[in-house]
């Protein structure tokens, strides 16, 4: 047992040892070489900055549909088949585009008040364009369903937009440190140290649009009805900073 714990110390020191050996080799290699840390280099700090604005083309709407708003003796499985056929004709692939979100009733309080039943039927759809979103609104609205919102505004590419601008954020940073180096008649060599701002560069737009307050009703006349209203989503904004160090020579 002795000579066990002895043997381990023994490799114990043997793996300091080394340590150090290698530590003072390194420091000793960067003493004859002249290599500096970066911090004893001479730099030059920039801020590049680059953003992109895109047209969102995956708009999530919001559909719910309440039992107290239906009329006669409709039940809510009949309206959703009624909006999902309609959904088909517009264009949209409800098996792949439309999800429900929940689906409650207030049953516990039927039981315990004897008040009426209500039941919601929540769902959320997925359309690419505001033409779509102009067709929706207004043929849901002839079957009765009038609860619809936009929840979110997204764009299918989006993760290919943030690389294109933090890649433009870089290089912005890079023709400015040559810029301002010429001017003093130097050059930049290697970057040094990077650093990517932190902040919050793109949030998908909750429920930002123009003119979706339009009313879409089933007594317009006819030649109201054609004409669609010109709906223009907010574009997403993409911006990205970033700090980097340069060389200078």
């Amino acid at each position: 047992m002795n000579l066990l714990i002895t043997n381990l110390k023994l490799n114990q020191m043997k793996t300091l040892f080394m340590t150090i050996f290698l530590a003072m080799a390194s420091l000793l290699t960067m003493a004859q070489t002249g290599e500096k840390n970066f911090i004893d280099q001479n730099y030059i700090e920039v801020t590049g900055r680059a953003e992109i604005e895109v047209v969102p083309d995956q708009i999530y709407l919001a559909i719910t549909i309440n039992q107290n708003d239906i009329k006669g003796k409709e039940t809510i499985e009949t309206v959703e088949k009624q909006m999902t056929d309609k959904l088909k004709e517009i264009g949209i692939d409800v098996a792949k585009d439309l999800s429900i979100q929940d689906y409650s009733s207030n049953l516990r309080t039927y039981f315990i008040k004897k008040t009426e039943v209500v039941t919601l039927k929540n769902f959320q759809l997925l359309v690419h364009d505001a033409k779509t979103v102009v067709k929706v609104f207004r043929e849901l609205d002839k079957l009765g369903i009038s609860n619809i919102s936009v929840s979110k505004l997204d764009h299918s590419k989006i993760i290919d937009y943030r690389k294109e601008v933090k890649v433009n954020a870089i290089k912005a940073a890079k023709e400015k440190a040559e810029a301002l180096t010429t001017a003093i008649n130097q050059t930049i060599g290697r970057a040094i140290y990077i650093n990517e701002n932190s902040s919050p560069d793109y949030t998908p737009l909750r429920g930002q649009y123009l003119n979706m307050s339009v009313q879409m009703s089933t007594e317009q006349p006819p030649a109201e009805e054609k004409a669609e209203p010109d709906i223009q989503f907010e574009k997403i904004k993409i911006e990205y900073t970033v700090f980097v160090r340069f060389e200078l020579k």
